[in-house]
């Protein structure tokens, strides 16, 4: 299997600023903002998106996690059961500006079940979706809002986020057959 490397350490920094930048112009002062992770490298990235933003804003902006393993349509017919992770929202879900935070957009079908699921705590005034990698594929009719990078993949690539924070170290790859 060959690895190419997509996204170095520095320009996953460079990108998650851009990010950043993309959401106070669209947002302004971010007053309603929430930002919520999808587990797990989407909770990892979106705590890092919260420190670039809350700097330039100088106010913390809320952070939640969400697990979405039991909203998965698949998991019925998973080989293995779901670890599940945790779920936290330190802000009302209602009328909150949710930006969801996930690390690959590949099917649609992670971003479908994470709707669902926020909707069991709340209604939100508005859902956007940020990724760091758009890989393609579309299975639903969702798109993100926010786009790191955008790579056209075969189906049988796979896009690894690696994370210092589980992995020992930042990078985006590709692997190749």
């Amino acid at each position: 299997m060959q690895k190419k490397c997509i996204l170095s350490a520095q320009e996953i920094t460079r990108t998650l600023e851009r990010l950043a930048y993309e959401i106070i112009e669209r947002h302004g002062d971010c007053e309603k903002l929430a930002l919520v992770g999808i587990q797990r490298r989407g909770v990892d990235v979106a705590a890092r998106l919260r420190e670039v933003l809350s700097a330039r804003l100088g106010k913390k902006v809320p952070l939640g996690s969400l697990d979405i393993n039991l909203y998965r349509d698949d998991w019925t017919s998973l080989d293995s059961q779901p670890m599940i992770n945790k779920t936290e929202f330190p802000f009302s879900v209602d009328e909150a500006e949710i930006v969801l935070v996930d690390d690959v957009l590949f099917t649609g079908r992670t971003i479908r079940s994470a709707l669902e699921a926020i909707l069991d705590y709340g209604r939100p005034r508005r859902v956007e979706l940020l990724v760091l990698v758009d890989r393609g594929h579309r299975e639903l009719p969702i798109h993100a809002d926010y786009v790191g990078k955008m790579v056209n993949t075969g189906r049988d690539e796979h896009v690894n986020v690696l994370v210092t924070e589980r992995d020992g170290e930042d990078a985006v790859v590709l692997l190749q057959n």
